[in-house]
């Protein structure tokens, strides 16, 4: 088995409060990298117990080990089991993780000792006897909500999270050029041995085919890296940190539609993937993700509300979900998406585990924890995306949609302002109503929230008006 020992960075990072790239890969791994210190401490943890130290990246301060499960047991202090659940064989820890009280305060987690599968992806697929007649191609969505014009993307990477699932080249070939749009290039980068591993239509190839196809359709001139890494939290983490800290494609927007509520989270998992958010806020990268699929429930049967992570981390942008009706062209009606418990509705709530950031300090709520989503768009099957996977032409719809429809979209303001958005929300959140840079949603609810006007908790500040969020951001709306 391995483990990924996330460290604490040298130089706690500062934020920014507006986007845009302060400092290079290299030089944020110089300043704020793990100490190499703290890495030869961990590397004689691993000799002490006979584990091999097989990777070290000093700037996503990560050491990862290998061992046997009885010499990881011993170095960690915890105990280990086999688990079936839902015909699935995981193992599962028992006990607090404990190392040497001299490596203690440099540690920020220690993740894969428990490698079940940990979160899901946030699609849902239009069924076979319903009516595609309200689908959209990404390309009309775009067109509806008025993306900037005249841009495609162009010298901006998009980086896509994937756990599971895969695409077939051919499928990309086929989808765009029906389309008539320019196929985008697609690379695939292994993390902890994940790979690209397509099967059937059924799979979590849908949701990787859903990412690749609606950023590549609204930003076809971007280059998409899609990050395979396995379904645990070492995976999870590991593929975020590559991700961000990808010197070779460097990609200044990140797309997730996986997740789980906080309440199946460790804080220890948490806390390190909002750490590496901040490490992206800090690099000019803005993520994007999904804000899941199970309504203000976020599917936990205890009759309160939940919200997904890592949707929740205050310093990723969440992406709620609408239903979207047109005409001719133009949006007629825009509501909450809520299909029901077993339909699917739009994730949102306020978080237990991060607090009410400043910047969100005029949201409407008695709660002291972050409000999720930030923004929306349209995630409601039934006026969902229309998608090629595995051969089979289908409509998807999702919060899963959302996040790649504003990580395409983001692409656009990058290669439109010359710069990086970055870090995003507190300029979201400070921008002027006269700027109408949204569609304000007003109609519907999620199960415990409401919608109303100005920022709610099922589709945040609302969907996006294109041209005039571009131009309230400092860049041409023409």
């Amino acid at each position: 088995m391995n483990v990924s020992v996330i460290l604490k960075p040298k130089v706690r990072v500062r934020v920014p409060e507006t986007g845009g790239e302060a400092i290079s890969r290299a030089a944020f791994g110089e300043k704020y990298g793990a100490d190499p210190q703290d890495i030869r401490q961990v590397e004689a943890l691993a000799q002490q117990f006979n584990l091999t130290v097989i990777e070290i990246a000093a700037a996503r301060r990560t050491v990862r080990l290998e061992g046997t499960a009885a010499n990881m047991a011993k170095a960690f202090s915890v105990a280990f089991e086999r688990c079936d659940y839902q015909g699935i064989r995981y193992r599962a820890r028992r006990g607090e993780i404990q190392v040497p009280a001299e490596l203690a305060g440099s540690i920020e987690a220690v993740l894969g000792l428990d490698n079940r599968p940990h979160v899901t992806p946030k699609f849902r697929v239009l069924g076979p006897s319903a009516s595609t007649a309200g689908s959209y191609t990404p390309v009309q969505v775009a067109q509806l909500y008025q993306f900037p014009a005249n841009a495609d993307g162009t010298g901006q990477t998009i980086g896509i999270l994937e756990l599971g699932g895969g695409y077939m080249p051919a499928d990309l070939q086929a989808y765009f050029s029906t389309l008539g749009i320019k196929e985008p290039k697609v690379i695939s980068v292994s993390v902890d041995k994940g790979t690209n591993d397509p099967t059937t239509a059924d799979s979590a190839d849908g949701e990787v085919l859903l990412d690749i196809e609606v950023t590549g359709a609204v930003a076809p001139g971007a280059t998409i890296v899609v990050y395979f890494a396995p379904n645990t939290t070492s995976g999870f983490q590991d593929a975020l940190t590559t991700a961000i800290h990808d010197a070779t494609n460097k990609p200044s927007v990140i797309s997730i539609s996986w997740g789980e509520a906080e309440s199946s989270w460790t804080a220890q998992a948490m806390n390190a993937f909002d750490s590496a958010a901040q490490d992206a806020a800090v690099l000019g990268v803005t993520i994007c993700a999904a804000s899941g699929d199970g309504g203000s429930s976020d599917g936990v049967t205890d009759g309160k509300d939940h919200v997904d992570f890592p949707a929740s981390s205050p310093h990723i942008l969440a992406c709620g979900g609408t239903s979207l009706q047109s005409s001719n062209g133009k949006i007629s009606s825009e509501t909450v998406w809520n299909d029901g418990a077993q339909g699917g509705a739009t994730g949102g709530g306020f978080s237990t585990q991060f607090p009410l950031p400043t910047w969100q300090s005029g949201v409407p709520s008695s709660s002291s924890g972050r409000g999720v989503p930030d923004v929306s768009g349209d995630a409601d099957p039934n006026s969902g995306y229309q998608v090629l996977v595995d051969g089979q032409s289908l409509v998807i719809g999702g919060t899963s949609a959302v996040a790649p429809l504003w990580s395409g979209l983001i692409a656009l303001l990058n290669q439109k302002l010359g710069k990086p958005v970055g870090f995003l929300q507190p300029s979201l959140y400070g921008l002027p109503a006269a700027a109408q840079a949204f569609r304000d949603i007003t109609q519907g609810s999620n199960g415990l929230f409401a919608a109303g006007p100005g920022w709610d908790a099922c589709t945040g500040l609302g969907s996006p008006v294109g041209k005039n969020l571009l131009a309230a951001l400092g860049g041409s709306g023409a």
